[in-house]
């Protein structure tokens, strides 16, 4: 089978020939049809000491299964994660990363819908959004934060903002329903919201900490980094609230699978429609690698072994 790798940190990247890997137990290999490209996983070819293998969300078809699979069997269409090699024509993935893709939708819809929304519902409930309530999405353009514009509208958000970092993505985000979408470098970011969702940290943790509302919630669910100083939270009771995905689907199976299926029954109704920036070939993962490290992507960026 065809992969992409690369030898040594920043790349470049290569596609190689490799064997199709087999499942282990509790694992799937599924034939690759449509793989998403992720902010951490991109990061992690410039910042990791040593080369990683790709991986990232995968949507295809089961080819195989290991011992103990019970859920899936050969011939289900699926989409999950891969801890493994991802951007390759073959990937193995863990049972409970998994999740069924439904007969209406195709496999680059499921790939940029399900783990990044997923990401996006669970941001919002873990902000304990109410009805009513206000809230500012950051990166609001991206894989995670377009959908979570969406959501949010559809959870009965009053007002919904995004915060992005050029005009082209504002008027993308408002496209998708947000009341108003701010840049960056904007001296103000409206009146304050009750939730922040932030998926970008760093140096931009103050002005989104300073756009919530007194008693306001900020999370976040990226690995941008940042400090936070104490009292800018005690002058506001402000809360920040750390949020990962991978342990929800590992330690509450339950909650993964009740979101999963609220998040189809939403794109089902119409309430929320991924949003693809653009499609690639293997032998172009640097160009779509690009992409998202220039920030220059509306919605996901998917490769097509």
């Amino acid at each position: 089978m065809r992969r992409v790798r690369y030898e040594s940190t920043g790349g470049p990247l290569f596609v190689e020939e490799a064997p199709i890997p087999e499942p282990g137990p509790g694992e799937l290999l599924v034939r690759c049809a449509a793989v998403g490209i992720t902010l951490p996983m991109v990061r992690k070819v410039t910042e990791a000491a040593e080369p990683v293998q790709l991986g990232g969300e995968v949507a295809g078809e089961v080819v195989a299964t290991g011992e103990g699979v019970t859920r899936f069997r050969v011939g289900d269409r699926v989409t999950g994660l891969c801890f493994g090699y991802g951007y390759a024509e073959f990937a193995v993935l863990h049972e409970a990363m998994t999740s069924p893709i439904p007969d209406d939708a195709d496999a680059v819809t499921a790939v940029a819908l399900v783990r990044s929304g997923l990401v996006a519902l669970g941001a919002l409930e873990a902000a304990r959004l109410a009805p009513g309530e206000s809230v500012l999405v950051t990166a609001a353009a991206s894989g995670v934060g377009h959908l979570a514009v969406q959501l949010a509208r559809a959870r009965g958000a009053g007002r919904v903002l995004g915060a992005v970092s050029g005009r082209a993505k504002a008027d993308f985000v408002r496209s998708l329903g947000a009341d108003d979408c701010m840049q960056y470098e904007d001296d103000s970011w409206g009146d304050p919201v009750d939730c922040v969702l932030d998926a970008v940290g760093g140096d931009l943790l103050t002005p989104a900490l300073a756009a919530l509302a007194p008693y306001g919630r900020l999370v976040a669910y990226s690995s941008g980094g940042g400090t936070v100083q104490a009292y800018d939270l005690l002058v506001g009771a402000k809360s920040v609230i750390g949020f990962q995905m991978a342990l929800i689907a590992r330690g509450r199976p339950d909650v993964y699978e009740q979101w999963r299926q609220d998040l189809w029954r939403l794109f089902a109704e119409g309430a929320v429609k991924p949003a693809v920036h653009g499609e690639f070939a293997l032998e172009d993962a640097a160009a779509a690698r690009q992409v998202i490290m220039s920030r220059a992507n509306l919605g996901k960026v998917v490769l097509r072994p």
